[in-house]
């Protein structure tokens, strides 16, 4: 007999994939020029040519067996350590090659992460808005997830839901800063704050309670700041990146978990991730693409263009009426629809060929999300649409 938990996820289709691939039928009849495709956050300026150049010489001039042969079950170590001295250099920390572990992409580190910190039965709290996947993600460790509702008025952490969500069934806390879907960044004030509950809830409940920090868009933040660090402020956490969005590389699923040194066990952790690893065929990803990051560690793809779409975007936004947090990062904005239903509202944007995609996923009813991540002359031009939407069906 199938996997009848499997099966039944068939019924439960992402919405944005549903939306992306409505975007890609419909491009196919008008010309996808013409569909302003807001729903998949898939990055649209292109990877640096130093990472291109990088791969070109490892792939001309490098060892092919080491290129092409398994990496190490725990990662390459000459790969593990420049990351090390990378997050060092950056955000003051202590990291040996030894608290790193490469992964497929920010999901991948997420699911060794969560595999590592709590056995099937313990509860994992995260904060609305947050990613839908986050829901498969905790159901596969055989932990459940508890949502906090969110703080509306910037998106922030909603302290007084969180403090009553903690029970001494909590094993860790997952935090998406920047966020996905509102471009929020979480302060310096907020992770202090944070951080503050979760060591007096280790002491209470006597047990470790770890922080899980998916960390992909810590690069895209703007009007000049930057994100902070979480693991600067909280000792048991672990840091799970990927350079999908930094460097525009989300087709190579490159990513890692870095284990605080601070941690409980940090020693442990990584050698555990091996092992999960073994039970799960994640197997590290692919040799040459970690060569190959190594190499470009303080590169960006040009980001400059998200923040460019942002401004346009919020600028139009609430121009034309709509209730908008101005993102702090990401390429996502997170309005307030113009009606309490936010399907019905995307589904009659639909009709202006306006893909937008509904907040009910993400935690919050009543909102809907747009991926910036399009070439900013269509952002341009989504604009008169959006506005002859919101005129026609509501009369703004």
């Amino acid at each position: 007999m199938i996997n009848e938990d499997y099966k039944a996820m068939l019924g439960g289709k992402s919405v944005i994939r549903e939306l992306s691939e409505y975007a890609t039928a419909r491009g196919k009849e008008i010309g996808y020029e013409n569909v302003f495709d807001y729903s998949l956050g898939n990055p649209s300026v292109p990877a640096p040519s130093a990472f291109t150049d990088a791969m070109v010489d490892l792939y001309a001039h490098g060892d092919p067996v080491a290129i092409h042969g398994y990496s190490p079950s725990l990662g390459i170590p000459e790969v593990k350590d420049a990351i090390a001295e990378n997050l060092n250099k950056r955000f003051g920390m202590n990291y040996t090659g030894n608290h790193i572990f490469p992964t497929t992409g920010a999901a991948g580190a997420l699911a060794h992460a969560m595999r590592a910190v709590t056995k099937p039965g313990d509860e994992i709290i995260t904060f609305a808005p947050y990613f839908p996947e986050y829901q498969p993600y905790v159901k596969g460790t055989g932990a459940r997830l508890t949502i906090v509702p969110a703080d509306t008025e910037n998106f922030q952490i909603n302290f007084e839901a969180f403090e009553k969500a903690m029970n001494p069934d909590v094993m860790a806390v997952l935090i998406n800063t920047p966020n996905n879907p509102s471009g929020a960044v979480y302060s310096a004030a907020t992770l202090e704050r944070l951080a503050g509950i979760l060591r007096a809830k280790q002491t209470e409940y006597g047990h470790d309670i770890f922080l899980i920090s998916d960390d992909p868009y810590r690069e895209i933040v703007f009007d000049g700041g930057e994100q902070a660090y979480p693991s600067k402020f909280y000792d048991n956490t672990l840091s799970c990146y990927s350079w999908s969005k930094s460097l525009s590389l989300p087709g190579e699923r490159i990513g890692y978990v870095a284990v605080n040194p601070a941690a409980t066990d940090a020693d442990l952790l990584v050698p555990m991730m091996g092992q999960i690893s073994r039970g799960t065929g994640h197997n590290c990803p692919p040799s040459s693409i970690q060569l190959g990051v190594s190499k470009v560690l303080d590169k960006t793809a040009d980001l400059s263009v998200y923040e460019t779409n942002m401004n346009l975007l919020y600028d139009a936004l609430t121009g034309i009426g709509f209730d908008v947090v101005r993102p702090g990062g990401t390429f996502y904005i997170f309005p307030k629809a113009l009606e309490d239903d936010a399907t019905a509202f995307c589904l009659k944007a639909k009709e202006h060929d306006l893909i937008l995609v509904p907040s009910d996923s993400f935690g919050v009813p009543g909102y809907f999300r747009m991926a910036y991540c399009i070439d900013t002359e269509k952002v341009k031009r989504s604009i008169g649409a959006l506005e002859k939407f919101a005129h026609e069906e509501y009369g703004l």
